[in-house]
């Protein structure tokens, strides 16, 4: 049987580069360790690549980078984050040694497919909030979850990674960390409240089983819950109130959020602080979702629609 080869080893100053950059963007920057291992596997490959053509990272040319991408064709939204890993990567060089010449400069960028957050209808959002068994332990707790996460439109991670003292309950609001580790408040409705006061008398207790942990949302075994831990239990909830699988996600609730608020006559840059956007062009897409939702129910309910 053929032994498979080891793909080719990074060169130690490639090494180097690639970790003083990934120090220096966390620095300056703040990003999620997620986005920061992304851009490592993204310049480790293009090192790995360019070390058969007996080049570097450091002298790559603009047509060391187009080759590699053509040599190693992936998804769109893939090859934008690759190209953005390479842009920062290079740019971070050029701003830091003087003289040294961008490849990443004239290098088109991939065109993007605008696609649209999917939201749920409100009734939908209704029955899922409702799905949750409230004379249960774990009920109460993914009652008050899901409550809290369409109530503020939290990511999924910032849910999970709530700690107890991030909640202020006398003045209803949520102190959240959002992306690049920055904090913002965010207003609770009372009926969300009123779910985590609850779960905090009757259901935190018994899953903290006497200790006192951190986080605010508790396993079975009295631990932090995962975002994995709660796309299983949105998922099954979705079923049980006949919600297809396919269009439901932690992050379907976020988008619901956003869009009910507009459709509910929400201010847009009260939205962008809400959802902790830096940019308020992120934001906006949620005024074509709420457009098209109009259109529908125009096209729908209007004489000649």
């Amino acid at each position: 049987m053929r032994e498979q080869e080891s793909p080719p080893s990074i060169a130690e100053a490639d090494q180097r580069s690639i970790a003083a950059f990934l120090e220096g963007v966390w620095s300056e920057d703040g990003l999620s360790d997620r986005t920061l291992d992304a851009y490592r596997r993204d310049l480790e490959g293009l090192a790995r690549w360019l070390a058969t053509r007996g080049r570097s990272l450091r002298n790559a040319r603009r047509e060391d980078l187009s080759a590699y991408h053509g040599a190693q064709p992936v998804a769109v939204r893939s090859l934008a984050r690759r190209q953005s890993a390479f842009r920062r990567f290079y740019g971070h060089l050029a701003r830091h040694e003087p003289g040294f010449e961008d490849p990443t400069r004239l290098i088109e960028r991939p065109k993007m497919p605008r696609s649209l957050p999917k939201a749920l209808a409100e009734r939908e959002i209704e029955a899922l909030l409702e799905a949750p068994d409230t004379g249960t332990t774990l009920g109460l707790r993914d009652k008050a979850m899901l409550e809290l996460m369409y109530a503020c439109g939290l990511r999924v991670s910032e849910l999970v990674e709530l700690p107890l003292s991030g909640l202020n309950p006398r003045q209803g609001v949520l102190r959240v960390t959002g992306k690049g580790g920055k904090d913002r408040l965010v207003p609770v409705g009372e009926v969300a409240l009123e779910r985590i006061e609850a779960y905090l008398r009757e259901a935190r207790p018994v899953l903290a089983r006497g200790r006192q942990p951190a986080a605010l949302f508790l396993s079975r075994r009295g631990e932090g819950m995962t975002r994995q831990m709660f796309w299983t239990l949105v998922k099954r909830y979705a079923v049980r109130v006949g919600i297809t699988p396919k269009r439901i996600s932690p992050h379907v609730l976020r988008h619901s959020f956003a869009t009910h608020l507009l459709n509910h006559g929400a201010d847009l840059r009260a939205l962008q602080m809400l959802l902790g956007h830096s940019a308020l062009s992120t934001t906006q897409i949620y005024t074509l979702v709420a457009k098209e939702g109009l259109k529908r129910l125009h096209a729908q309910h209007h004489p000649r629609g």
